[in-house]
């Protein structure tokens, strides 16, 4: 019974590959397993050959092919390495749709999502990385589109693109949803459509100063030192603290440190200092896994009131 020229029975084939008659019986009349011959009374036998194309069909049914793929591998029209290789690559693509979907219902479960929350979570999370990025660019487009804004900040812009990890956590979903409902609120594309014209007038009339970190460390620096000395954006001892504010802008864009400047500035902060732009740029870094920044609000907040103040007192 065990010799190459040994017979067997779908009985036979269904106790030695643990598949049922039924399952037997239906490869064989698809023709993946064809029955080697019949008995004088018309039953299947099969020998060993056909039980080692059994056990394969068993076995690429396993791991997942369907009986298109597995014909075409037994009938030799497709190498299996290269359906195994094809079927390998699915198999990734469900697996980061599955740990997506698990990503989205357990911020579902922190959040205690609505139906309709739920609804956006799921059909924003579900973009592909291209889809996410046009999303992206589509805003930036929006923005500053038409405008000779600032072309290293429109730049840094661009180059940053939300790129959730196959595997991303709950916290993640949470920042690239609500970066994604963000970008598409016309409220906040007009506040950056504003700071877009506001930067264009400012090259029209000469400015090609670009990014300014280096004032941004000037102003977290003096302001930071006023705020944890308690000192109010109104008191005596800020007069100081504004003054080398105000000469540092002075230095880098050439102006006179005087009460123009000083008015110029108030209106830059103004129309730059939107709490969603910070927001924009934290959950742009919580996608991504970057450090996320130190917050700058309660500094620029502190210089906007100074100047206020003695705007107001002239």
């Amino acid at each position: 019974m065990d010799g190459n020229d040994a017979h067997y029975s779908i009985g036979d084939l269904a106790r030695r590959t643990g598949l049922t008659v039924k399952t037997i019986r239906f490869y064989a009349d698809t023709g993946l397993v064809p029955p080697t011959d019949r008995t004088t009374a018309g039953y299947r036998r099969y020998d060993v050959h056909a039980l080692a194309r059994l056990d394969l069909v068993r076995t690429l049914r396993e791991l997942g092919l369907d009986l298109a793929a597995i014909r075409r591998v037994l009938e030799r029209e497709t190498p299996l390495h290269e359906v195994a290789a094809a079927h390998a690559e699915a198999i990734d693509v469900q697996i980061r749709t599955l740990r997506l979907r698990r990503a989205v219902l357990r911020a579902v479960a922190q959040r205690a999502s609505t139906p309709e929350e739920t609804t956006l979570m799921h059909k924003l999370a579900k973009l592909s990385d291209a889809e996410r990025r046009r999303l992206v660019h589509d805003f930036i487009d929006d923005a500053f589109g038409g405008l000779d804004a600032n072309p290293e900040f429109v730049a840094m812009l661009r180059s940053a693109m939300p790129e959730l990890p196959d595997e991303p956590s709950a916290e993640q979903v949470e920042a690239w949803v609500e970066l994604g409902e963000l970008v598409q609120d016309p409220d906040f594309r007009a506040a950056i459509r504003a700071m877009a014209e506001h930067q264009a007038a400012e090259r029209a009339d000469g400015d090609t100063t670009g990014l300014h970190h280096d004032l941004t460390a000037t102003v977290r620096s003096l302001v930071g030192a006023a705020l944890a000395d308690g000192i109010a954006p109104s008191a005596p001892e800020a007069d100081a603290v504004l003054a080398g504010l105000t000469a540092a802008y002075a230095e880098t864009f050439g102006r006179p440190d005087d009460a123009a400047l000083r008015q110029w500035l108030l209106t830059r902060l103004e129309t730059a200092n939107d709490p969603r732009a910070e927001r924009y740029w934290h959950l742009l870094a919580a996608i991504n896994g970057w450090p996320v920044p130190d917050s700058l609000r309660e500094v620029f907040e502190w210089f906007t009131a100074a100047l206020r103040a003695r705007l107001a007192a002239c």
